[in-house]
């Protein structure tokens, strides 16, 4: 299934094909990730370390502490190394929207964590980078797709109605985080 026109009936056919019963109170990246059996899985690969994951990171209603530790050494700063505990419901709303997309490639993660000092140098070339960014607190990612389009992945984690969603065609990437429900550069 291809995101290029996502629609109500298009969302209906996820819950549908992924056993999700599509009700009001399931809107949400939690909801989409009920159908998911009682796990929830991450596949991420950082460009900038050549590093990558795959864990399951929530089993039979609770997080697994040790696969939320490798998740947060893997999102760190890779700048300066500096790592701090990610948001799970950050990792949720990615995850969320992977299963939406309907596909076994990883995410490239361009950007987890960031510490103060690297989102301010972002901050200097590149006006399009938050003062108080969300990812200086562990709640945002940018990620990316090869097999889907920038729209399309958008539109996916716009319909999880988790967080903070934005559109960044021209880098190729879409923003999500864990903030209050928000979207840019539609």
């Amino acid at each position: 299934m291809t995101l290029d026109l996502i629609s109500r009936r298009g969302i209906l056919g996820v819950f549908a094909a992924t056993g999700v019963a599509a009700a009001p109170v399931m809107a949400n990246a939690f909801g989409f990730l009920r159908g998911a059996g009682d796990i929830r899985r991450i596949r991420m690969y950082s460009g900038r370390t050549g590093e990558s994951i795959d864990t399951v990171y929530w089993v039979d209603g609770k997080y697994v502490r040790e696969a939320l530790n490798e998740i947060n050494i893997f999102m760190r700063d890779w700048r300066t190394g500096t790592a701090i505990g990610i948001d799970p419901r950050a990792v949720d709303v990615a995850a969320a929207s992977h299963r939406l997309l309907q596909t076994n490639e990883p995410y490239m993660m361009l950007s987890g964590y960031r510490s103060p000092q690297t989102n301010a140098m972002l901050r200097r070339s590149s006006r399009g980078v938050a003062k108080n960014s969300l990812h200086m607190v562990g709640k945002a990612a940018d990620l990316r797709l090869k097999s889907r389009s920038v729209s399309q992945m958008y539109k996916a984690a716009l319909a999880c109605k988790a967080g903070g969603v934005g559109k960044y065609s021209r880098s190729n990437f879409v923003h999500m985080d864990c903030g209050p429900v928000r979207s840019w550069g539609a």
